[in-house]
């Protein structure tokens, strides 16, 4: 037996020449606990605990199923590109976020549309003197690398603008590194650290900048796919079309799926 360091949600742990396997929650998909289970396969896990009555939940949790659904992954642990809630269906990206309106299950999804780019913007407690952007960008970068074991080249940016902080992660699925780790897996990883549930074994983030701890109040996930969303009008709220005409005017194509969560 064996414990699964990046991921508490797996069962019948064994050592095999020297590295931990684990079976995921919901899925009995083996995992390599030498690096980040995929996101379906932890939405996967999330949901088959939350119906079972196993899941852990942090002192301060309160439900948030906005972006939670039940997903169907392939056997390597990528999202299906179409998922469905009984009769309901729509097609996802590759962070499993959805990019089509919702349709009946005749629904068909082409390929798996690849999301290139995430934006984590965080907005942190309010303080009387700004924090050293410096010391905050070095904290992210190594944390993200180490941590998450995401390569440097894909963290393209570290923003501080008091309050918020921005951290821009891009990786085209032709440079991603055969055996690298995802910028959507590590999001979902970051997110559930910053939110206080972590999928860590016994291993919380604290997030220390200067000696100093720092809290956040809301945390803001965006997306940006390589091919356009095939949303309806209609079916958006008059705050994201406008968040989507400015993305779109600034790289041509694209699509942002906001994914809100408060702390």
């Amino acid at each position: 037996a064996c414990i699964c360091e990046k991921n508490k949600r797996v069962t019948n742990c064994s050592l095999v020449e020297g590295v931990c396997w684990c079976n995921s929650i919901g899925s009995r998909v083996s995992v390599n606990c030498g690096t980040l289970t995929s996101k379906c396969l932890l939405m996967k896990a999330e949901m088959t605990g939350s119906k079972s009555g196993r899941r852990e939940k942090p002192k301060d949790a309160f439900e948030d199923t906005d972006g939670l659904y039940d997903p169907e992954c392939e056997n390597t642990g990528v999202f299906k590109a179409k998922q469905c809630n009984g009769t309901t269906c729509w097609c996802v990206n590759t962070a499993g976020v959805r990019r089509t309106d919702k349709h009946n299950a005749d629904l068909k999804c082409s390929q798996l549309v690849r999301t290139t780019w995430i934006i984590i913007e965080m907005k942190h407690a309010e303080r009387n003197a700004p924090l050293n952007a410096d010391s905050l960008e070095k904290f992210f970068r190594e944390t993200i690398t180490s941590r998450y074991m995401l390569d440097g080249r894909y963290i393209s940016g570290v923003l501080y603008e008091k309050p918020y902080i921005t951290i821009d992660l891009k990786q085209n699925v032709s440079d991603k590194s055969s055996g690298g780790v995802d910028i959507a897996d590590v999001a979902y990883y970051f997110e559930k650290d910053v939110k206080g549930d972590s999928i860590f074994h016994n291993n919380r983030l604290n997030i220390i900048i200067d000696n100093e701890m720092l809290h956040f109040e809301k945390t803001v996930v965006y997306y940006v796919d390589e091919i356009a969303p095939e949303f309806s009008m209609k079916s958006l709220t008059p705050g994201l079309i406008a968040v989507i005409v400015v993305v779109v005017i600034a790289i041509v194509a694209g699509i942002v799926v906001l994914v809100s969560s408060n702390k």
